[in-house]
């Protein structure tokens, strides 16, 4: 579900073909707990320009002798039918090093792409890096709920996080130097080439981010204290990642007071000044306290609009009430520089909508249609994948539940 989600995307990725169930059971740990359950089998079947990953290069190198001399010819099978386009560079070092510059670019806007998303992919050892720069492996993957930069969907990963969102770059970092070592070590690059080729990655990581989150924000050029300001924010109003950036893609330039949750809502609310009425469609009175209530019209009068209200947690807003107030100030910086750029709303918006998906395949949706699946109901897992075949589409129709 997750690959036709990040095709969509347009995420580098491997793809799958098809997932038989086999009608055996297998067991499984699922939270490594000791509680093992037998779960219905099934076989994916994967598909992929080329399956050669990261760790492919350093198991000849690690084993020493003459298994060394692999990593050279792996090189240059590679290049012959996944980089061709390398051929025409002349024969030896300086092609070599082309390859790894290029694997270390590819690298490099991966992980932009995948920050950009709130996609943490959970396993990012060398043996889960495609040569080819395409997202390989999904296993503990998951999309953030709540904005978390320590947020990792892997259980075993909790203690030390090393694969979290805010880790996850410089994890793909290190797995190039892993690469970039392997080389070396084969006689296949010098050092100070390698070196010179690493930097690539930041670069093409920091360019392809900033372009994503800029498109995000409806801008045409990047700017960073805005986003670490909204990152903030979101950090401390446990705003919803998707969900958030989704909002601001349907709110005007120039914000009347009388409009402030019609048109933004996008969901047929009308703007009466009236707090609870407003909170009333989107979350039950009976589920919020008399604080999150408060909050929530504080907010409204205060000129957030109701879609991105609905974005953010209320008793994050309850506890802390200068965090309305900070909202407030950041939208009318954020609408100031779209003023600046003067690019007409309904381009902006457009524009704006295709760099942020309203439907991503959320942990919690995945569970429901496993456990659906699994009693025989494949009903929710063939509904998912239709709504994550499009998460650019607003797809009014479709159940709230899954957005």
């Amino acid at each position: 579900m997750l690959l036709s989600v990040a095709a969509s995307c347009q995420v580098p990725t491997t793809r799958a073909l098809c997932c038989v169930g086999t009608g055996d059971g297998v067991y499984r740990d699922m939270f490594y707990n000791g509680n093992v359950k037998m779960e219905p089998g099934a076989v994916v079947c994967r598909v992929a320009p080329s399956f050669v990953r990261f760790g492919t290069f350093q198991l000849p190198v690690s084993r020493g002798g003459l298994q060394t001399d692999l990593v050279k010819l792996l090189v240059n099978y590679i290049i012959k039918h996944h980089y061709s386009h390398l051929l025409e560079v002349p024969e030896g070092n300086t092609r070599y090093v082309a390859f790894l510059k290029e694997v270390v670019e590819r690298t490099g806007r991966l992980a932009g792409l995948w920050q950009a998303l709130g996609f943490v992919h959970g396993v990012l050892n060398t043996d889960n890096m495609s040569i080819l720069g395409l997202t390989i492996d999904y296993g503990p993957y998951g999309f953030m709920d709540a904005f978390d930069p320590l947020f990792t969907p892997n259980l075993t990963d909790f203690g030390g996080r090393r694969y979290a969102y805010r880790n996850q770059p410089e994890a793909c970092q290190w797995n190039c130097v892993m690469l970039a070592n392997a080389l070396f070590s084969a006689g296949v690059v010098e050092k100070e080439e390698a070196e010179q080729a690493l930097t690539r990655y930041a670069e093409e990581m920091m360019e392809c981010y900033n372009g994503r989150m800029a498109a995000k924000l409806g801008l045409k050029t990047p700017d960073q204290p805005l986003l670490q300001e909204l990152l903030t924010l979101m950090v401390q109003s446990k705003a919803d990642f998707t969900n958030t950036f989704r909002a601001l893609a349907h709110i005007p330039t120039t914000l009347e007071r009388s409009n402030i949750s019609s048109s933004a809502a996008g969901n047929g609310s009308s703007s009466s000044g009236k707090g609870v009425a407003l909170l009333e469609a989107a979350q039950p009175l009976d589920s919020t306290t008399a604080g999150e209530r408060a909050a929530a019209e504080a907010a409204l009068a205060a000129g957030i609009p109701q879609r991105l209200l609905d974005a953010l947690a209320l008793d994050s807003l309850a506890a802390e009430p200068s965090l309305i107030d900070s909202w407030s100030a950041w939208l009318r910086v954020w609408r100031g520089r779209l003023a600046e750029e003067s690019v007409p709303d309904k381009e902006r918006m457009q524009r704006q909508q295709q760099a942020s998906p309203k439907f991503v395949p959320r942990n919690h949706l995945l569970q429901y249609a496993i456990e659906a699946a699994e009693a025989g109901d494949f009903s929710e897992v063939n509904a998912l994948l239709d709504i994550c075949r499009r998460p650019y589409d607003e797809q009014p129709d479709v159940d709230s539940k899954y957005s």
